[in-house]
């Protein structure tokens, strides 16, 4: 991720971010420092950005968001599927108005992909051609991983076997333009990692206290109504491959609802499948941002976040 620092005598306006996985504690910091830098939250979590799952994304709730004015939250239905260069554009807009009206603009999310397509911009790679896309998308991920060795072998090493999302879209691409997406993606465009001076700090606390946190975090959901969540998105009978259909804790209470499985194990998979997504973007955030970037390795609690909110306005 590209974040140059200002020549001298340059100016640029600034960005706060804050970073890491689900349930560290970047909600809370986000609000702190916007109270006391005059600031406006951007969500930066592609889960938070429909209006369907205020609880089960863990949606900062309208008590917790007080006066601080919040934007990209709840704002896309979950008919339609966000994408990173979307979010991107959004976000972009959101950020100039924030600089527009004075005010600090302060990302808060867990979606790296997120952060680094606003950041280092998108690959120009062309529409991909219908049939091909349906060809590859209809294929067992197994075949997929296995066509993508013979017509992309560097893709192919490079990405999880299992990655069905990722595996589709190298062999999509390189089937459909007859280039890999590694060339298209070495020339990148529209970042605006150039054009501001960035204050990133990434939350990476105790991994054992923030699998509790995320123990005890699903178990909250299902208290506040995750399950009449779930009830009103089957009643709307949307495609089972859109985002908010595959969200954690969807799939989990879903197979509870049609009487597949017991409540119990219905939310042990809910756990679950929140702390392996923790440990995956614990991963991302300890090794993908630039080494300068600020690491916070402490559990996060009050008085660490008023330390903090203090530190990102240095």
């Amino acid at each position: 991720m590209h974040t140059p620092e200002p020549q001298e005598g340059e100016s640029r306006p600034r960005v706060a971010l804050i970073a890491g996985p689900t349930a560290s504690g970047k909600s809370a910091l986000a609000i702190a420092l916007a109270k006391a830098a005059n600031g406006i939250v951007i969500n930066a979590d592609a889960s938070q950005v429909y209006a369907d799952l205020a609880i089960l994304s863990a949606r900062p709730s309208p008590e917790e968001m007080g006066d601080v004015p919040h934007k990209l939250f709840g704002h896309i239905d979950g008919a339609e599927a966000c994408t990173a260069p979307r979010w991107a554009a959004e976000a972009k807009a959101e950020i100039a108005a924030a600089h527009g009206a004075g005010r600090l603009p302060v990302l808060v999310g867990g979606t790296g992909l997120y952060i680094r397509t606003l950041l280092d911009g998108i690959a120009p790679v062309p529409e991909i051609d219908p049939e091909i896309r349906a060809t590859v998308r209809a294929l067992p991920v197994a075949d997929a991983h296995a066509a993508l060795r013979v017509e992309d072998p560097e893709a192919a090493a490079r990405l999880a076997p299992a990655d069905t999302t990722r595996v589709a879209r190298a062999l999509e691409v390189v089937r459909s333009t007859g280039k890999p997406l590694k060339a298209w993606q070495q020339h990148k465009s529209g970042g605006i990692g150039d054009a501001i001076t960035l204050i990133p700090m990434i939350l990476l606390p105790p991994r054992e206290w923030l699998m509790e946190r995320c123990d005890r975090r699903f178990g909250q959901m299902m208290e506040q109504g995750a399950v009449a969540e779930v009830e009103a998105l089957l009643a709307r009978n949307l495609h089972p491959d859109l985002p908010v259909m595959r969200a954690i804790g969807v799939p989990e209470i879903r197979g509870w609802i049609k009487g597949d499985t017991k409540l119990d194990i219905a939310i042990e998979k809910g756990r679950l499948a929140t702390r392996q997504y923790a440990k995956r973007q614990y991963t991302w955030f300890s090794n993908q941002p630039p080494p300068g970037w600020t690491r916070e390795r402490r559990h996060i609690d009050d008085k660490i976040i008023d330390e903090l909110a203090i530190k990102l306005q240095q």
